[in-house]
């Protein structure tokens, strides 16, 4: 037989090498394509007297597997739920041949019968539907390095793990682990899945496949250890054991309060296990996959794994970029400011491969670059996830000077300036003088209009915006902005660097403010108007919380700090004069700031007390400037405005061409500001509610607290329509 995606070799001693390769694929995944060729190999494996065992690894040099192909999944179409369960129990049904050789269980476990050894050489990471395959094995043997990765993360994408790994997991390392694991998403290396009993051996890579055939030599009659007689799970399972029983009490209680039932994968997990731990194997595993089903027919998963995996993606291999531009050859780039974001632009730069010479008004200034990304590297060579050699290397890519003239010869510019219009003139005017007559400049601004800089550039044709978020070696989006006049190979090179230090990359239009900050001020400020409405700081944060966000408003409020949030509201009335519409916190942050000093975290307190060496706590004092309401609305009455606070505005950037599409309003919030992830992004949320549903509950809110949540007038006209904002960009 001719396979796609695997090649079969069958030795003198009857032990087939199956070596799995999926063209086209960086990485294999389980797709249709390998889906089919792994169960006809099954079938030979099974049927075939000759072969007497098999050994399964990979013929990439990137990795065993990392999953299904989530573009399959995202697309899978049936006619009913019975037929979605079977597409979806295919590759149970395929692995469960693999380990049994066809056999039944009940001959298995009498000893009537036996199965054929089959081992897994793992060569490289395996994660998902890749680790499930290898538990599947019956020998595991993994390469020893100590960052290699095994896992399941499907949860983090709304799924579950659904070729058996709620099942052999917990098999193999007990209930507890299992659902750590697959709950979280996180994987573990393979010096801790031997301790636990996920593998059997860690080994040099290069003796992996031969260890793995003599292994199968040795053991012609084999069995899973749930298919043998008197199988028990480690740390006791199912209904009567009170370890189990007392375990799942507490994981669901747990669960629930980590993720405020928005993630219905996590609940599911459990109960896959609960009710797998009950019953036998091969009745565990179709329960797993009648969940895995109702997940994936679920309008919120497809959001997750659209958004979450699909889109993001497409735009960090650079779906925005103009194809007839040719690729630019960045090896080292000159960052202007060597302040929080210019140090955390340096560091994320060299991190991406690239050397970095960084410029300050002078030397001192400058090393504070090095500095900063040295007290990084210290946490990581003293955690062991790097070495003292190779943080001195990272140090020497990095260049701080005082002088224009060491910019000569680099291949890109990104500047990080105090965010004044006059400095950020200055600095473009003393750059272009030096530089090179292709280079493309790149201004990190979080709100001034990219066109109104580039006039102070004598090519503005190569001049953009690349809006980066604090800290910039944590925050993944990066917000991309071409100004009127700038060219296709200056938003070129900015997708060209971008991929080389992998952020989550949105193209926006030339606005202030761009997009991320014309929704989250309105977000922060719908926070410190219920605080001033006097409804308790506690239930804000707390409906915060169940709605998904990662942390509260007024939390994220002193991050940002309210004296940033002042500046901002005095800089904005002078420069739009008559035309400045009040938000209505003017007095609130001038109340704050000024008069009682409460600035943020960083200057000691503002929503929050910051005890040194403690836990942060709510500032009590708040209510004696503004006092609580005697009624306190409901959580839900809070949570509404604190979601159609980022709704409204989201959905305005999307209307007016702020945003191009959907998927980058859907990508800017969840990994821009933390918009609940759950839901896909805004744009996901209000398909799923449906427009009609948006638009009726914006009205009612704009009647009873302004017209601040006036939905915009086009979404009226797709609510009357019956249409959908993914409609056309699905």
């Amino acid at each position: 037989m001719t396979y796609k995606t695997i090649s079969f070799d069958v030795d003198s001693d009857g032990i087939a090498l199956i070596s799995i390769d999926v063209p086209g694929e960086t990485m294999n995944v389980w797709n249709a394509d390998l889906i089919e060729d792994f169960t006809a190999a099954v079938d030979r494996i099974a049927e075939d007297d000759d072969i007497k065992g098999a050994v399964i690894t990979s013929g990439k040099t990137t990795g065993f597997m990392a999953g299904a192909d989530l573009n399959m999944l995202g697309g899978v179409e049936a006619s009913s739920m019975t037929e979605a369960f079977e597409q979806a129990f295919r590759l149970n049904a395929t692995l469960r041949k693999l380990e049994t050789s066809g056999k039944s269980a009940k001959d298995l476990k009498k000893g009537m019968a036996h199965a054929k050894p089959i081992a897994a050489a793992v060569n490289g990471l395996a994660l998902g539907g890749g680790l499930e395959l290898v538990l599947a094995c019956h020998y595991r043997i993994v390469a020893d390095h100590p960052k290699l990765q095994l896992g399941v993360p499907e949860s983090q994408v709304g799924l579950l793990p659904g070729g058996g790994g709620t099942q052999r997991l917990p098999r193999l390392i007990g209930l507890q682990n299992a659902a750590m694991m697959a709950t979280s998403g996180k994987p573990t290396d393979p010096a801790t899945a031997k301790n636990q009993g996920m593998i059997q051996e860690v080994a040099p890579a290069e003796e992996l496949v031969a260890k793995a055939k003599e292994w199968v030599k040795a053991n012609p009659k084999t069995a899973q250890p749930w298919d043998k007689q008197g199988f028990k799970f480690p740390g006791g399972g199912g209904a009567m054991d009170p370890r189990s029983v007392q375990f799942f009490m507490a994981a669901n209680a747990m669960a629930q309060k980590q993720t405020n039932h928005n993630y219905p994968a996590i609940q599911y997990i459990l109960s896959c296990m609960y009710e797998g731990s009950i019953v036998p194997i091969d009745t565990a595993l179709r329960i797993e996959s009648k969940y895995f089903t109702k997940l994936l027919s679920s309008d919120q998963t497809r959001n997750m794994i659209r958004t979450l995996f699909v889109n993001k993606q497409a735009a960090e291999k650079g779906a925005a970029r103009p194809k007839d531009a040719p690729p630019s050859d960045i090896k080292t780039v000159g960052v202007l400011g060597a302040g929080l974001m210019g140090s955390g632009i340096t560091h994320v730069t060299v991190k991406g491969g690239m050397n970095v010479v960084v410029l300050d008004r002078d030397m001192e200034a400058a090393e504070n670059a090095i500095a900063y990304s040295k007290k990084i590297l210290d946490k990581n060579v003293s955690r062991g996830k790097t070495t003292k050699e190779k943080a001195e290397e990272f140090l020497s890519k990095i260049k701080p000077t005082a002088d224009y003239n060491d910019l000569k010869d680099v291949d890109l510019i990104i500047e990080a300036v105090f965010e004044d219009p006059d400095v950020k003139a200055d600095v473009i005017r003393k750059t272009e003088a030096v530089i090179g007559e292709d280079v493309i400049f790149a201004s990190n601004t979080s709100t001034l209009p990219i066109t109104g800089l580039a006039k102070h550039s004598s090519r503005p044709e190569q001049f953009i915006g690349m809006h980066f978020f604090s800290p910039v070696e944590r925050m993944p989006l990066l917000e991309i902005i071409p100004g009127e006049q700038s060219g296709d190979r200056a938003l070129a090179a900015a997708l060209d660097y971008n991929r080389k230090i992998r952020k989550t990359p949105i193209v926006v239009k030339d606005v202030r403010g761009f997009y991320t900050n014309r929704v989250v001020p309105p977000y922060l400020n719908e926070a410190m108007l219920l605080v001033k409405e006097g409804v308790k700081p506690a239930l804000i944060e707390n409906a915060a919380a169940s709605l998904g966000m990662p942390v509260g408003p007024l939390a994220l409020t002193d991050e940002t700090s309210l004296s940033l949030g002042w500046m901002l509201v005095q800089s904005t009335k002078k420069e739009l004069g008559a035309d400045y519409k009040p938000t209505g916190v003017e007095d609130f942050l001038e109340t704050m700031v000024e008069k009682l000093g409460r600035h943020g975290r960083k200057s000691g307190g503002g929503f929050y007390e910051y005890p040194e060496g403690g836990k942060k706590y709510l500032w009590p004092g708040i209510s004696e400037y503004f006092p609580l309401a005697e009624d306190q609305p409901s959580a839900e009455e809070v949570k509404d405005r604190l979601l159609y606070a980022q709704l409204i505005p989201a959905s305005h950037c999307l209307a007016d061409g702020i945003v191009p599409d959907p998927k980058s309003a859907d990508l800017g919030a969840i990994f821009g500001w933390g918009f609940a992830p759950w839901t896909g992004g805004p744009a996901s949320y209000i398909d799923t509610i449906g427009l009609e549903e948006f638009v009726s509950k914006a009205d009612s809110l704009a009647q009873r607290y302004g017209e601040r949540f006036h939905p915009p007038a086009s979404f009226r006209d797709k609510a009357k329509a019956g249409d959908k904002l993914y409609a056309k960009a699905a």
